[in-house]
């Protein structure tokens, strides 16, 4: 994956996707952060009481509860724009909440369109879709504890939701040495398999190493919600969807490449429209296509 500089001074961020189809092709994905500060700790408040042995404790939580049309919380959020070349997504990704509002019954909804009122230029011409980006970098960021979002996916050929992590410290040492936790990715010609997945210095790009969960039955992801989830200790990441386990990955899983995980990460959440892996949406994909997220919560012991 490559890192390459943005349309204006925003600092950009690399985000990967594990390759099956194209990986002789893949040289990377990234996309625009607005900006990159440094990271919130996910230290409790002081005048927060301990949580006892064997408690968790919220370090960060976003139920999504405000008015219909009303923005994500910026003391919680922030909104990247832009489009991601390395990848040959399709989409640009709009500011504000033209693309990420609350419904207010509760949810995040980020919608893709196939639609340009902006006159955006995507690295292939006028864009031909939007859709969003949000990450809390510079506002929380934590190493270890349960981390979850319950969500329900679109669907689609060239449609490409995800919730992940990046290492807090990007701006200093750039991809893949920050690490990348993909908790859960779909791309819509697998409509009832996610993909977990971890990258970093030598698993980069179509070599990161991961694993898939197919629902049973021939179930649809996009048919319902499903809670996503990673639970985090030091040397030892484990992957859930529903509570059931589909893998679980330690240093020793990394063929003696550097396991960079130990430390604080800030998460993501994004919808995108085409790229090498999920291809180019066609003549069956309807728009707009909506991820809804009824929640994102990190405990912490």
């Amino acid at each position: 994956m490559t890192v390459h500089p943005t349309h204006s001074t925003a600092r950009s961020v690399s985000r990967r996707r594990r390759v099956a189809l194209y990986a002789a092709s893949l040289l990377c994905c990234s996309a625009i952060l607005t900006a990159l500060p440094g990271g919130a700790s996910a230290a409790p408040a002081a005048d927060s009481p301990a949580p006892g042995p064997g408690t968790m404790a919220v370090a960060f939580e976003d139920q999504f509860d405000g008015p219909a049309g009303a923005g994500v919380d910026g003391g919680k959020w922030q909104i990247e724009t832009g489009d991601n070349v390395n990848n040959h997504e399709r989409q640009y990704y709009t500011p504000g909440n033209d693309n990420a509002a609350l419904d207010g019954q509760g949810n995040l909804v980020i919608t893709a369109r196939k639609e340009n009122p902006g006159n955006y230029q995507c690295w292939y011409g006028a864009c031909e879709y939007t859709s969003s980006r949000l990450n809390t970098s510079g506002k929380f960021a934590a190493a270890y504890g349960h981390v979850e979002a319950r969500i329900k996916i679109p669907r689609g050929q060239g449609i490409w939701p995800a919730f992940w992590m990046l290492g807090d410290d990007f701006g200093n040492v750039g991809w893949p040495a920050s690490g990348e936790i993909d908790i859960m990715e779909n791309v819509g010609f697998e409509p009832g398999t996610v993909h977990g997945t971890l990258h970093g210095p030598g698993y980069s790009g179509s070599g990161g190493i991961g694993a898939a969960y197919t629902l049973p039955n021939g179930q649809a992801f996009a048919d319902d919600f499903h809670t996503f989830s990673v639970d985090w200790a030091p040397d030892s990441i484990t992957w859930s969807v529903d509570g059931n386990v589909f893998q679980r990955r330690t240093p020793a899983d990394l063929g003696g490449n550097q396991w960079v995980f130990n430390k604080p990460f800030f998460l993501i959440l994004n919808l995108a429209v085409g790229g090498y892996w999920p291809g180019d949406p066609d003549g069956s994909t309807q728009f707009p296509q909506q991820m809804v997220i009824d929640y994102v919560r990190v405990t912490t012991s």
